[in-house]
């Protein structure tokens, strides 16, 4: 008997008659023969309405009991989608992220899962109960409710599939893959059967909402086959799973932009050894992700480090920042939120030079300023203005004419055994 992971986001279970639909849809999986796990996320906007009430009370809630406050949203979607499937004929069982065994690290809204003990999912599944797990959250090794951050559902999920070794993890959202880009800049995107996890750990670092960067890097450490697709239609989506050598990749997969980056610049820094890394170590103390990094060449003894990282944590890293940037004798420090990366990825790129010029050109000729470049084996990524961002997806998703590419052969898994079938993805 096959057993799935089937995940539903916030959308998917926005309301009542979204929640009946979804449980619809989990029942005929399992009639068809399945052992059937499902995660969820919470319901439409509760998550944020919580963070709000909370800022309400307090302008920095506690750590510990906000995330207390945040995990109740999934344990209501839980519990009214168990009660969804229940009425329609099956047992079905609803876990909290503890009750089902997602033990994770001490840290507060950004818990890493460090095991999961899935003792009481499989006793309900092998007892021909439909298990439904609250995602996003889970106990820490201290034993305090943790939550996993932003689209930690999707990482519940990936986790779970793994422990339960099943032959399938879902992931139902409001869209119906991967795209070449983001349908709502670039209509014409065209969606993806097949992406690599390298490929798209880069993408979701770069910025694409569809999967969480950490289910993924799950995903790839323990071989799990991720189907992204949507929960309002019955059309095949898009598959993450590991290279295979029968795929012909395409040069480039797709474009990833973010707009929840801010620049910082630490200006007329020294330049001698040690420098950058008093710069970067009390950021990384207080728990500060850093992105894009650019040092100017040394002019005079000094030099310019520029960087990058999340607006949110713009806030936490100003005084850190004020006060290395005087300990080490630079000249001061500026910040600016008015900046978005712009990524294109593709596992062709390490066989096919010229990719980066082409991007630069495209930019160039829609004169779009390029003001940080960083790189990877399978990336390229630049920093624009804001404001310039849709455009630059635009012309460079119309430079690759990734909407009318040559048709390409990609291998695309069709049964849970992993068997698979060549497919063409048309123009």
């Amino acid at each position: 008997m096959a057993l799935i992971v089937q995940k539903y986001g916030g959308t998917s279970v926005g309301d009542p008659d979204r929640i009946k639909s979804v449980a619809a849809r989990i029942v005929a999986a399992a009639e068809s023969g399945q052992q059937v796990c499902v995660v969820v996320s919470a319901m439409g906007q509760t998550t944020d309405q919580l963070v709000d009430m909370a800022a309400q009370i307090s302008p920095a809630p506690y750590a510990r009991e906000l995330d207390m406050l945040l995990s109740a949203g999934e344990r209501i979607s839980m519990a009214l989608l168990s009660m969804a499937i229940i009425e329609l004929g099956r047992e079905a069982i609803s876990f909290t992220g503890s009750q089902a065994g997602i033990v994770t690290d001490t840290t507060h809204g950004k818990a890493r899962i460090v095991e999961v003990r899935a003792r009481r999912v499989i006793e309900a599944l092998e007892a021909g109960k439909i298990v439904i797990v609250a995602g996003f959250q889970g106990v820490s090794t201290a034993l305090d409710v943790t939550t996993l951050g932003r689209g930690g559902s999707d990482t519940t999920a990936v986790a779970l599939a793994a422990a339960l070794k099943a032959d399938a993890c879902e992931i139902y959202t409001d869209v119906s893959g991967v795209y070449t880009a983001d349908p709502r800049i670039v209509p014409e995107a065209t969606k993806l059967h097949a992406v690599t996890y390298e490929e798209m750990l880069e993408l979701s670092a770069s910025g694409a909402k569809v999967l969480m960067l950490r289910s993924v890097e799950y995903a790839r450490n323990y071989g799990v086959t991720i189907h992204v697709r949507s929960s309002f239609t019955d059309e095949k989506g898009t598959w993450i799973k590991k290279e295979d050598e029968r795929m012909e990749q395409a040069i480039i997969s797709g474009i990833a932009h973010d707009t929840s980056e801010a620049k910082v610049t630490v200006l007329g820094v020294p330049d001698r050894p040690g420098v950058a890394a008093r710069v970067f170590r009390p950021l990384a103390d207080e728990g500060v992700n850093v992105d894009m990094i650019v040092q100017n060449a040394s002019s005079d003894g000094r030099t310019d480090i520029f960087f990058t990282l999340p607006k949110e944590d713009l806030r936490r890293a100003e005084p850190i920042l004020q006060k290395v940037s005087s300990e080490v004798g630079a000249e001061g420090v500026s910040t600016d939120p008015d900046i978005a990366k712009v990524s294109l990825v593709g596992a062709g790129m390490k066989t096919h030079p010229g990719v980066a010029a082409s991007m630069f050109d495209a930019l160039a000729d829609a004169g779009i300023n390029i003001e940080i470049i960083s790189t990877s084996s399978i990336r390229v990524s630049c920093v624009v203005r804001a404001s310039e961002v849709a455009k630059a997806v635009q012309v460079i998703h119309d430079k690759f004419e990734l909407s009318t590419a040559a048709i390409r052969r990609e291998m695309h898994p069709v049964t849970a055994t992993g068997e698979f079938e060549a497919l063409k993805d048309a123009p």
